[in-house]
């Protein structure tokens, strides 16, 4: 559990602009905005770096500071959590991770006509043959765990030329605009740290992502 000292030292540096890469930042200007002491407001930088949410490095001119993609993800979870609060029929989530290849059985599996059927009725798009394999950073395997029980679809499976094809779930999101869904086997074990997402089109090639590029996976439940 982040510590809410904690948990405020990190915004107030997102909103100097920590997201966006590292921000020059002495103990003593952030203990300035936090209106705390510049030893306190140094011990609150050594939690945060402990806790991996930012990384800081020296320079000729002084410290650096940089929210880290864990610290992002805290954030956003910290957001999603105000969004329950002050909309309660409306949930966000965001998941972010590192693009990652598949084995190939994606392409196979939405190329099946029952499964493909299916997607298009509760997703309003056909899926593409394939699934975009993302690993997750830490920060959002915790998040991903709490989306366990909301919003997921049940395709159902079936029995073809002697062979049972398993069911399988899927959550519909949004990947930098484009409709997309979460997909997994429902009754089989799945990593904690990987997911699969279909669209309507090849995620790869439409947003020009390679292994290893960082991507992020927007989840609204009503």
């Amino acid at each position: 559990m982040v510590e809410a000292e904690d948990l405020q030292s990190l915004k107030m540096i997102a909103l100097l602009g920590g997201c966006k890469g590292p921000i020059w930042l002495s103990s003593q200007s952030l203990g300035s905005e936090l209106g705390i002491s510049p030893q306190t407001a140094s011990r609150r930088l050594i939690a945060l770096e402990r806790q991996q949410f930012i990384v800081r490095s020296m320079k000729p001119d002084g410290q650096y500071v940089a929210v880290t993609r864990e610290g992002e993800g805290q954030l956003k979870q910290e957001y999603a959590d105000y969004i329950r609060i002050f909309n309660p029929k409306r949930r966000q989530y965001f998941l972010a991770g590192a693009v990652i290849s598949g084995l190939g059985e994606g392409r196979y599996y939405m190329s099946i006509p029952h499964y493909k059927e299916q997607f298009s009725k509760y997703l309003g798009f056909e899926p593409f043959p394939g699934t975009l394999n993302i690993r997750l950073d830490p920060a959002s395997i915790r998040i991903r765990q709490d989306l366990e029980h909301i919003g997921w679809i049940e395709i159902s499976g079936f029995t073809a030329d002697e062979r049972t094809f398993g069911g399988v779930k899927t959550l519909p999101c949004r990947v930098r605009g484009h409709d997309c869904a979460i997909v997994e086997p429902s009754r089989t074990h799945y990593p904690e740290d990987i997911i699969e997402v279909i669209a309507g089109c090849g995620l790869r090639k439409a947003l020009d992502l390679n292994d290893n590029d960082m991507i992020e996976v927007e989840i609204t439940y009503d």
